[in-house]
Formats: structure tokens, C-alpha cells, sequence
């Protein structure tokens, strides 16, 4: 135990201000700036989760507060614990997640400090907020104006304190403020204006092939039933974004996702259609192509704050501002019913029977093709899984799992950086203690913070992760063959994933016969612990977005 246990301290304090937030889950790497109050928090009843790298504890802060709808909590050290977060934090700002981290500062004392650093303009380069409170009597409300701006702004709030100033005793006001949910308007939903329903409802009278298109505040808005509805009564085709895949996962008109992701299905009806009526998206580049995806279609943007351009991408013609539940029932009970409809037997069985990717590949001897690993991944894990996808070349593969529904499937990659999967795991599996997680991650991601694995054994989390292992950085490999260049700066061979596993006293093991899957998923089901399955695939075999934009040196000729 600490010194002075008698005496309430700031860090006491500061401590009592989170758990007053509702805190109940953080993830922590101490240091000389945090330790004091991590350990106050922890015994305040407030589950820690001790990672092993900085990037880690926002990581799994996102995907925890991604999963449960409340704001993710992470604490690091002042200084290089500070500077280890410029790639977590935009990607939390970029996937618009509520995150608030404890992070210290150094202390004002002292004359030199090794780890000082002006925290401020690193962390707001990222697109997050810095809050600096050096004034303890209003530590407390400054903490919950954090929690504010997280909630309100939907962004990760960095909070720096020296941790001299956490070690004073404590003499201000016994009492706290209240907490950032007593504060908050709750709105009610927002119905659409009936001139601006009146507009939409007869552009979409007059489409003839109408694709709805929900994003994640289809998703927030549990919307997905009524634009099912709005799809049904236009006789259109449903799609998704790609952090909202999943959602209409089980209707025979889903063409799945629309943008990077798109399948040869997908680009062909896309390419038809005369009409998106985007429901909750945020028509980023990624999803649309810039328009690219449908250019013969118009768009009608249905979101709380439709935004006119995005990206540097011109996203909507139209625009209906309501909530996207509210919305897509109200355009449904205002069309009339069509006498023809673009659906169709002949759509739906396309749909069913073609697979997301057929494209001819040689496969080399003792290696697989990384379609088959995931299509028997998905044939043999239980739908009740929690699944994570990582990012890099392979999330192609996992993402066309098509009995996944989406919540039940966790994408984040708005940042588009490699190695979160990990720290997305150990979110998950913090938000679904029940639950068995299932990592989707490629060796290059996976490498980058492969010393998570003993953090999720420690911490008991029940975690599998499959690694589609190529060698080396799967799209790297793929540009630079296609342009003619050297590869040895991509391709580092096939190391040996499941003896690395081993290593940190999980259990590894290398799968070179599919067959062997469902024995696998049956004898793992029953370990209730981590386990590491290594998958060597051939680095020949191309995402379709990978083959359309940089085509092999073959197909150039």
C-alpha cells in the first residue's frame, strides 16, 4: 500500500470522478504518470485490463466501446506513452467512437523530466481532443466535460495531468459533479420535414431500380427492419457499408457491400441501379467510389446531418434530414405499391449461388487458397461467435461471410492501418465475457502486437485467431508485383505462427487440411481459453479490389 493511506489525495479524487462516470472496464499500460490512479481506479471496483503496448489500449478501448455503445476507457503514461497512440487515435476519430483517455503529464516541478513532451499538438494532429488540467479543485468537472465532449462529439478526449499535481492532497469540495449522462439532452428521434418526405418519396416513385444502402447510423438507429420495408416497397435491392455489413445478411436481395469490398455481384447491379437511397452513411469515398460504384444513379442521403460533400467527393444530389428509422418507415408508408419491381427470381438466385470471388488461380503446392480457409471458416464456426475482422489484404476474404450478421461481425478500419486486430479482439472479448471471440488477422498485422496473446491469457479472454499467413504484406507484394518492382521489402517468408503462440503458452497450432476445421472448432469450443491457427495461403491469389486496380503484369500485357 501507498504512504499517507489516510489522506485523500488527487488521484483519489480523479479516480472517483470515472467511476462516478459509469466506468467499469479499462484498459491500461502503467507508468509514473497513471500508475497512482489505475491503482485507485482498480480498487474502486473498476476492471483493469493490463495490455502490453500503448496502441493496444485505445485499440481495445474502440472496439469495447464500438461494442457496447459506452465510452471506451484507456490509461497510458505521459510522454512515450503519449506518442504510441498517433495511430489508435485517428482511427477513433475517423470511425467516430467515443473514447477518453487518462494519459498524465509531466510534473510542473520538476526543472527537467526525461518524458516530458508538449502532449497537445500530437494528439490534436489526429483529429482527438487534449484537455490539460492543472488546476485541481476543477480536475473533477474538467473530467466530466471530457466525458462530454466524447459522448456529444463522438471522438476520443485525451486528458493529460502531471502526475505531481495527482499526488497532492486533496482540498477541495468532498462532493462531484454530475456524471456526463445526467447532463446530456436526450432528443427524441427526428422525423423527416413532410415537404422534404413529400421531394423524396417522389424521386423515389419515379426510379425504376432502387438500392437502399445503410450505414452504420442505420445500425445506431436499429433501422434495419424498415429498410427492409423501404426495399420491399420499391421492389429495390439492398446493400450495406462496410462496418455495416452483416445487417441484411439473411434477405434473398442483399448484394452485400457497397465500396472496396464489392463483389463481382455487387459492382454489376450497383452499375444498374438508377437510384441510392443511402440510409445512415456517411457516403465516405471508400463507400461509393465517389460515385463511381453507381454512375447512372442518382442519390438521396438520409441521415441526422446529410452532408453535401465528403472527402472531396461531391456525395448526394438529395437530401432528407431525420432519423434514419423514422425516415426509411415514412418514405415506405408514402409510396405507393409498384405493379413491376426490379426484383426478381433470377436476381435472387444470382445472388445465392454466386461466390463472392471465382476468379482462376495456381495454387502452389503445400499452401491454400485464401477463399477456401475463409468459406470453411464459415461453414464450420458456430453463429453465435462474436467475429473480428483485422485489416490488410485478407479482410476481403472474411468479409463475405454471408451467415454473419453484423452484430455479430466487428469492422473498424476507417484509418486503414494493419495490427489493431489483436486490441480489437481483446475489446470484444471485454464487452462479451460469454462469448468466444473469433480473430480474422493476416501474419503482417498480426506480428505487430503479437505480444497481446499473453495479455488475453492472463486476462482469461477466450479468443481464436485465424491468420491467413502469405509471408509478408499481402497488398504490398500484390502493387509491387504489378508494377514491376522488387519484393523484399514485402515478403519475409511464412515464420512459424503457431510455435510463436506456443511460445506465450497459448495454443498454436498450423492447419494445412480444411477437412480438419470443424474437429478443430469442436475441440476448441471445449478449451475456453486462447488459441492461435496458422494458415499458410498463397500470396498468388488477389482481393477482387487488389486485381481491378493493380492487375498482374500478366493481364497488362
Amino acid at each position: 500500500m501507498m504512504n499517507n493511506e489516510s489522506k485523500t489525495h488527487v488521484y483519489d479524487i480523479l479516480a472517483s470522478a470515472f467511476i462516478r462516470e459509469g466506468v467499469s472496464t479499462c484498459f491500461t499500460l502503467l507508468g509514473d504518470a497513471n500508475m497512482n490512479w489505475a491503482a485507485r481506479l482498480s480498487e474502486q471496483g473498476c476492471r483493469m485490463i493490463y495490455v502490453r503496448h500503448e496502441h493496444c489500449a485505445v485499440a481495445a478501448a474502440m472496439a469495447y466501446a464500438r461494442k457496447t455503445g459506452e465510452v471506451g476507457i484507456a490509461t497510458v503514461t505521459c510522454g512515450p506513452g503519449v506518442t504510441q497512440l498517433m495511430t489508435a487515435l485517428p482511427a477513433a476519430v475517423r470511425a467516430h467512437l467515443p473514447v477518453v483517455v487518462f494519459a498524465g503529464e509531466a510534473p510542473l516541478k520538476s526543472g527537467w523530466y526525461n518524458q516530458g513532451i508538449d502532449q497537445a499538438p500530437l494528439v490534436t494532429a489526429t483529429g482527438a481532443a487534449y484537455h490539460s488540467l492543472h488546476l485541481p479543485e476543477l480536475m473533477p468537472v474538467a473530467v466530466r466535460d471530457a466525458f462530454v465532449q466524447a459522448r456529444r462529439e463522438r471522438r476520443p478526449v485525451v486528458i493529460g495531468i502531471p502526475f505531481d499535481l495527482q499526488n497532492r492532497n486533496w482540498d477541495g469540495p468532498a462532493d462531484l459533479p454530475s456524471p456526463s449522462g445526467e447532463l446530456l439532452p436526450r432528443h427524441a428521434p427526428l422525423p423527416p420535414h413532410p415537404d422534404d418526405l413529400a421531394k423524396a418519396a417522389r424521386l423515389i416513385g419515379a426510379a425504376d431500380r432502387v438500392v437502399v444502402l445503410a450505414g452504420m447510423g442505420a445500425v445506431e438507429a436499429d433501422a434495419g427492419g424498415a429498410c427492409r420495408e423501404l426495399a420491399t416497397k420499391t421492389g429495390g435491392l439492398l446493400a450495406t457499408t462496410l462496418p455495416a455489413r452483416g445487417l441484411f445478411h439473411d434477405d434473398p436481395f442483399c448484394i452485400g457491400i457497397s465500396g472496396s469490398f464489392t463483389t463481382e455481384v455487387g459492382l454489376k447491379y450497383l452499375a444498374d441501379a438508377d437510384l441510392i437511397v443511402a440510409v445512415g452513411c456517411s457516403l465516405a469515398l471508400h463507400a461509393g467510389g465517389g460515385g463511381q460504384l453507381w454512375p447512372k444513379a442518382e442519390t438521396l442521403h438520409v441521415d441526422l446531418e446529410p452532408v453535401a460533400v465528403n472527402q472531396g467527393q461531391e456525395t448526394a444530389g438529395y437530401h432528407l434530414r431525420a432519423d434514419a428509422q423514422l425516415a426509411a418507415a415514412a418514405l415506405t408508408a408514402a409510396l405507393p405499391v409498384r405493379a413491376q419491381t426490379w426484383r426478381s427470381d433470377a436476381i435472387a438466385d444470382c445472388i445465392r449461388n454466386t461466390r463472392a470471388d471465382n476468379f482462376p488461380y495456381e495454387i502452389e503446392p503445400g499452401l491454400l487458397d485464401p477463399r477456401e480457409v475463409a468459406e470453411a471458416l464459415e461453414a464450420a464456426l458456430p453463429n453465435d461467435w462474436e467475429m473480428v475482422n483485422s485489416s490488410g489484404h485478407c479482410a476481403h476474404f472474411f468479409a463475405h461471410m454471408p451467415s454473419r450478421p453484423q452484430d455479430r461481425f466487428l469492422t473498424i478500419r476507417e484509418f486503414g492501418a494493419i495490427g489493431n486486430g489483436t486490441s480489437f479482439a481483446m475489446g470484444v472479448a471485454a464487452a462479451r465475457p460469454q462469448q468466444t471471440v473469433v480473430l480474422f488477422d493476416g501474419d503482417g498485422s498480426l506480428l505487430m502486437h503479437v505480444q497481446e496473446l499473453e495479455t488475453m491469457k492472463r486476462h482469461g479472454m477466450n479468443i481464436l485467431i485465424v491468420v491467413m499467413n502469405d509471408g509478408g504484406y499481402g497488398s504490398e507484394v500484390h502493387k509491387l508485383r504489378s508494377q514491376g518492382f522488387p519484393l523484399d521489402g514485402a515478403v519475409f517468408g511464412h515464420s512459424d505462427l503457431a510455435a510463436i503462440a506456443r511460445g506465450f503458452g497459448v495454443d498454436g497450432k498450423k492447419v494445412t487440411d480444411l477437412v480438419d476445421i470443424p474437429k478443430l472448432v469442436g475441440a476448441f469450443a471445449d478449451s475456453g481459453t486462447v488459441a492461435v491457427w496458422d494458415f499458410h495461403v498463397s500470396d498468388q491469389v488477389l482481393s477482387p479490389i487488389m486485381r481491378r486496380t493493380y492487375p498482374p503484369r500478366s493481364a497488362q500485357a
